[in-house]
């Protein structure tokens, strides 16, 4: 055996280091996708860094926050908000549905206070979308400070934070967009700034920082950054935007349209009792479609059964609670496509047959077809 020891290559790890200006010109690039005007920040983690950070970065005692639950990550938020201090009042409207402004209009009727407003903007987890257009309106005339969860959203259906008020806008690549999971988004405006300057409870010195980013980043120009960059998750996110650019936004954004609608079809003409979760289609996210199971099924065994027979299909039960009744469909990304929307039905259609359920596949295949057409 050789004395000298032979050095392994490998593309991923033998990569120039990534400047400054590489990951501003990213930053740049994701601010094109949300129109947006206000700084950008791409942190170094997954979206939660952001919603936690930005959350801890404008809330505090004095701080009256109405949050909005249409899901789980609603629920989160109004948790980090009274460990802020905050007072928060929840407005929980059922996960079928989504909030209207006119809740909205009515919960600032009730406590004149609130000066800061919680939203997601489409919840995966139970796969409806809010008016955030309508809500933003509300929100504004009172002054308000308006965070936004777009994470699912983005590159599923619009997220425009300049057009509709939005002062802390978060996004996530790893849905419709199609991209990393490792790190995250954040648009900030200038009254948002503020707000987190003028707090003394905002993180400092802290990896969940956002003031650190503006005063060391984009107060400086853009010239150093903060701390060594998770280099390839950058290099995944710039190709997942190139990707887009490439397909076009819009383009991406019908895809995600498409296959939302013809899951619901495909999934009513199916039969064996299967429903969309989310009443009324104007309230069910493009991003993916979930679905209720017929009295006596069990979600999760369903699931289970399609997988079995093919591993690959976007197809996982709901969480918590919601694990026997509810199927949620992934069509996400690149599975935002006619053949898996095709390949989804057709598995929960085996599993429902298998387990005793009529179904009539050609008809799903029809439904699907006709809408996508």
């Amino acid at each position: 055996m050789s004395e000298e020891s032979t050095a392994v290559t490998h593309p991923f790890l033998d990569l120039a280091p990534l400047s400054a200006a590489h990951f501003a010109s990213i930053e740049d690039r994701v601010a094109g996708l949300l129109s947006t005007e206000q700084d950008v920040v791409i942190m170094q983690g997954e979206a939660l860094l952001p919603l936690e950070g930005a959350i801890r970065a404008t809330a505090g005692p004095g701080t009256t926050a109405l949050n909005v639950i249409t899901g789980p990550y609603g629920q989160t938020f109004g948790d980090w908000l009274r460990d802020c201090g905050a007072t928060v009042i929840d407005l929980a409207v059922p996960f079928h549905t989504a909030v209207t402004a006119e809740q909205i209009r009515e919960a600032f009727a009730e406590h004149p206070s609130i000066d800061f407003v919680s939203l997601v903007h489409a919840e995966a987890a139970t796969g409806n979308t809010n008016p955030v257009a309508e809500i933003g309106e509300v929100v504004r005339e009172h002054g308000a400070l308006f965070y936004l969860d777009a994470v699912a959203s983005i590159g599923a259906e619009p997220v425009l934070p300049d057009t509709w008020g939005v002062d802390l806008c978060v996004i996530g690549a790893q849905k419709a967009m199609g991209g990393p999971a490792g790190v995250s988004a954040v648009s900030v405006s200038e009254r948002a700034w503020a707000r987190m300057a003028a707090n003394p409870a905002a993180p400092r010195r802290s990896y969940l920082s956002l003031l650190d980013w503006k005063q060391r980043w984009v107060d400086g120009g853009r010239k150093a950054l903060l701390h060594a960059p998770a280099q390839l998750e950058m290099l995944a996110l710039e190709a997942c935007v190139e990707r887009i650019e490439s397909e076009g936004l819009g383009a991406v954004m019908d895809r995600h349209t498409s296959a939302a609608a013809a899951t619901r079809a495909g999934a009513l003409a199916l039969g064996g009792g299967l429903e969309p979760y989310v009443y009324a289609a104007s309230d069910a996210a493009p991003v993916a479609t979930t679905l209720r199971v017929p009295a006596g099924a069990d979600a999760s065994a369903l699931v289970a059964k399609a997988l079995a027979a093919d591993p690959v299909l976007p197809l996982v039960a709901g969480g918590g609670a919601l694990a026997q009744e509810m199927i949620r469909v992934n069509h996400y990304g690149p599975d935002a496509t006619r053949g898996v929307v095709h390949s989804s039905l057709a598995g929960l259609g085996a599993a429902l047959a298998e387990s005793g359920f009529p179904v009539d596949l050609e008809a799903a295949r029809r439904a699907v077809a006709q809408v996508w057409d």
